[in-house]
């Protein structure tokens, strides 16, 4: 059995490579049971959350992600995610390799949201707003950057020194980036706005999104998490990755508890896109939307690509 690091995992996940390798997955068929999802509650700590995400598919993968969400850990200065990754053969269930989930995790969240914008955001879209200074949003610029032609960045957070130090970071890579010191300003600005936080209470605002802009919503995945209010979703066009969103997403059951979102309104799913099986965007002043709570599907389809390069390097 392998184990594969931090600095192993992320090596053949370039965005380059991985975002096509979503899309090829998602095309295909494979079989993604319903998450496992445990509320952690001990004596004197806070809250956690702990998933546990199987899939298989016919190239003869087996993987299970276990992932760990502890969202008291920022006041530790520890990340609020921690994963780990088995990768089996799927034909014998013989251990393969270990990987490092937080970064499979981040990388294919990533690539997820750019793979939704290749084909609901403008071809033109240049202009990305970040919500959130995490590990997912810290690849947002690079992963969108890979499907449509960015050249300014912009990131708020909550803490403004944060958004601060990764606009920074941003422009050490080479990006046109900047802090975004008032929220409503940014958002009105924004070709694409992608949201990579772990709210409970919405942050972006329906009437502050301008005709032609896509919405992106990455960080929540249950119902007590929301990152967009209901009127989001009213005079857009809606899809998700998987059809567990509209179970599993604060942002969604909002929506439809408030009439301005329909279940049978929803657009279609990734794997829906991917197959050219519904039509993407439609017109350049049609706004969008794409609602993510994450596929085990995609943690495979990264996990594969990890091994593939491996196997692939000579002895």
């Amino acid at each position: 059995m392998k184990h594969f690091d931090q600095p192993a995992t992320r090596e053949p996940l370039d965005f380059a490579r991985l975002v096509p390798a979503l899309r090829a997955a998602f095309a295909a068929k494979a079989q993604v049971p319903p998450r496992h999802v445990h509320a952690i509650e001990t004596a004197g700590a806070d809250k956690g959350t702990v998933l546990i995400m199987p899939a298989w598919s016919d190239a003869g993968f087996l993987g299970i992600k276990t992932i760990n969400i502890f969202p008291g850990n920022s006041a530790r200065g520890l990340p609020g995610l921690h994963a780990t990754y088995v990768l089996y053969d799927a034909r014998t269930g013989v251990p393969l390799a270990m990987m490092d989930g937080n970064e499979l995790t981040a990388r294919r969240t990533a690539a997820a949201s750019a793979l939704g914008a290749s084909f609901l955001a403008r071809a033109d879209a240049r202009r990305l707003l970040v919500l959130g200074t995490g590990r997912v949003a810290r690849l947002l610029p690079a992963a969108h950057a890979s499907v449509r032609p960015i050249d300014e960045v912009l990131v708020w957070n909550h803490r403004p020194e944060g958004a601060q130090a990764l606009a920074a970071q941003w422009r050490a890579e080479g990006f046109n980036a900047r802090a975004a010191t008032g929220l409503e300003a940014a958002v009105r600005q924004a070709d694409i706005v992608s949201c990579a936080t772990l709210a409970t209470a919405p942050l972006v605002r329906g009437e502050w999104l301008a005709p032609g802009s896509h919405l992106d919503l990455i960080g929540s995945f249950t119902p007590a998490m929301r990152e967009a209010d209901v009127r989001c979703f009213e005079g857009a066009r809606t899809f998700v990755d998987t059809t567990e969103a509209l179970q599993k997403a604060g942002e969604l059951l909002d929506a439809i508890a408030a009439g301005t979102l329909r279940a049978d309104e929803v657009q279609g799913t990734l794997a829906a896109l991917c197959r050219g099986e519904c039509a993407g965007r439609a017109g350049r002043e049609e706004r969008t939307v794409f609602k993510a709570v994450g596929s085990a599907l995609e943690d495979l389809a990264a996990a594969t690509l990890v091994w593939q390069h491996a196997e692939s390097i000579p002895a």
